[in-house]
C-alpha cells in the first residue's frame, strides 16, 4: 500500500479527533450514495420500460412494412422477390383500414387488419397473444383486443357490426379471438380479420395495400430496407417498426438523457461537499502536513494524500450506491408491485432492465467527480509552509 493512501485513510477514518469532521465525511458519502442509486434505478426503469416498448411493437406490427398507394395486385409475386433476400425469415400480405365497429349500444372507430393467418404467425407475435379463441381463417370471422372486449361486453360466438367508409351496410362478424398484446392502444383499438373478407368490405378483392416482413435481427433493418428499395424500386413505401415509432423512441431518448443529467446534479452537489469536507481536514491536520513537510515530503505527495482520500469517498459512495441501486432493481423485477395505468403508460407493471454499460458509467463518472473534487483541497494543503503550519503548535 502506498504512504499517500495509507496516510490518506486513516485520516479519514480515525477514531479520535473532531466528530463534526467524520460526520460530514459520512454525509458526503452518502450523498454519492444516494446519487449513484437514484441514477441506477431511474435508468434500469426507463430501459426497460424502451425494452417493453419495443418487444410489444414488434410482436404486433412487422419489423419491415412495404405499402403502395395503389394497392399491391401481384403481392405473391412480390413475396417471393422478398423473401429471396438475405436475413428475410417471412413475409405476409395485409390490407389495412379504418372503420366503426358496432355491438349492441356501443360504436367505436378502429383500425382494421386483414391478414392472411397462416403467413401471419411467421412474420408476428399475434398468434402467441391470443388469450381466448384462434385468429381468423374463415370468411367474416374477426379478433378483437381484451381492453375493447371489456369494454363492449362482448363474448366469443357472438356478432358483431363493422361499418367501413366503403360498406353500403353494416356487415356481420363472428368473434372467434381475443388477443392481449399488454399495449393499451393496440389492445384496444386494433381489430383483425381474414383477409378475402377485408378485400369484400373494402371494394379490394384480388389486391393488398400492404406486405409485412419479418427479418432475423428486428434491429438490422436499415440494411434489409435498401436493398429492398433498390430491388422493388420507388413505387413502394418501405418503413420499419423504427420508422412508425420515430416520434416515440426520440421521446424516451430524450428523456432518459434529461434524467441521466438531472440526477447526475446530485452527485455533484455531494462533491460540492467532499471539498468541504477535504478542507476541514486540511485545517485540522495543518500541524501533520507542517511535520511531514519538515521531514521532506513534496508537495506532490501531500496532494496525493487528499486526492486519495477524494478517490475513497468516490469509491465508497459509488459502491454503496451501486449496492442499493442493483437492490432496488432486483425487488422491483421480481415482485413487481408497483401497477401502472395501462392506458397511459401501454404497460400495466414498472419494467426494469439493467444495463451493465449505464452503470459502468454512473460509477466511473462519480468516482471522477469525487477525484476532481479532491484537487482545490489537495492544492491547498501542499502549498502549506512547513514554518507556519507548526509556529503555534
Amino acid at each position: 500500500m502506498k504512504t499517500e493512501f495509507f496516510i490518506g485513510y486513516r485520516y479519514l477514518m480515525r477514531k479520535t479527533g473532531r466528530k463534526f469532521v467524520s460526520f460530514i465525511s459520512a454525509i458526503s458519502m452518502i450523498g454519492i450514495a444516494l446519487g449513484v442509486m437514484s441514477l441506477i434505478v431511474v435508468l434500469s426503469v426507463m430501459g426497460g420500460f424502451e425494452k417493453e416498448l419495443k418487444e410489444k411493437i414488434i410482436g404486433t406490427y412487422p419489423h419491415l412494412s412495404i405499402e403502395s398507394l395503389e394497392g399491391i395486385f401481384d403481392y405473391n409475386q412480390v413475396i417471393d422477390e422478398i423473401q429471396n433476400q438475405e436475413l428475410v425469415v417471412s413475409a405476409s400480405p395485409y390490407l389495412l383500414g379504418e372503420g366503426i365497429i358496432r355491438y349492441k349500444e356501443y360504436a367505436s372507430g378502429i383500425i382494421l387488419r386483414g391478414i392472411d393467418a397462416d403467413r401471419e404467425k411467421k412474420v408476428t407475435n399475434i398468434d402467441k397473444y391470443i388469450v381466448k379463441g384462434i385468429l381468423p381463417n374463415n370468411n367474416f370471422e374477426i379478433v378483437l383486443g381484451s381492453e375493447l372486449v371489456k369494454q363492449i361486453g362482448i363474448s366469443l360466438k357472438d356478432k358483431v357490426k363493422l361499418i367501413t367508409p366503403l360498406s353500403a351496410r353494416p356487415v356481420d362478424f363472428t368473434l372467434v379471438g381475443i388477443f392481449e398484446s399488454g399495449m393499451y392502444e393496440y389492445d384496444v383499438n386494433l381489430v383483425f380479420i381474414d383477409l378475402f373478407s377485408a378485400q369484400k368490405i373494402f371494394d379490394a378483392v384480388g389486391l393488398v395495400n400492404g406486405i409485412g416482413v419479418r427479418i432475423e435481427d428486428p434491429y438490422k433493418t436499415n440494411h434489409i430496407k435498401r436493398n429492398l428499395i433498390f430491388d422493388l424500386g420507388l413505387s413502394y413505401q418501405i418503413k420499419s417498426w423504427q420508422d412508425r415509432n420515430k416520434n416515440l423512441f426520440s421521446a424516451l431518448k430524450l428523456e432518459k438523457t434529461t434524467m441521466f443529467v438531472i440526477l447526475t446534479l446530485i452527485v455533484m452537489v455531494a462533491c460540492f461537499s467532499i471539498v468541504g469536507t477535504l478542507i476541514m481536514i486540511v485545517m485540522e491536520k495543518t500541524k501533520d502536513i507542517g511535520i511531514l513537510k519538515s521531514l521532506g515530503a513534496s508537495n506532490r505527495f501531500v496532494r496525493k494524500i487528499f486526492t486519495y482520500q477524494g478517490t475513497i469517498f468516490g469509491i465508497g459512495g459509488s459502491f454503496l450506491g451501486g449496492v442499493l441501486g442493483l437492490g432496488i432493481c432486483y425487488i422491483l423485477s421480481e415482485y413487481q408491485f408497483i401497477s401502472l395505468p395501462e392506458d397511459v403508460y401501454y404497460i400495466n407493471t414498472l419494467p426494469v432492465q439493467i444495463q451493465w454499460l449505464d452503470i459502468g458509467i454512473i460509477v466511473f463518472s462519480a468516482i471522477f467527480l469525487s477525484v476532481i473534487a479532491s484537487i482545490y483541497p489537495a492544492i491547498c494543503a501542499s502549498k502549506l509552509n512547513p514554518a507556519d503550519a507548526i509556529r503555534y503548535e
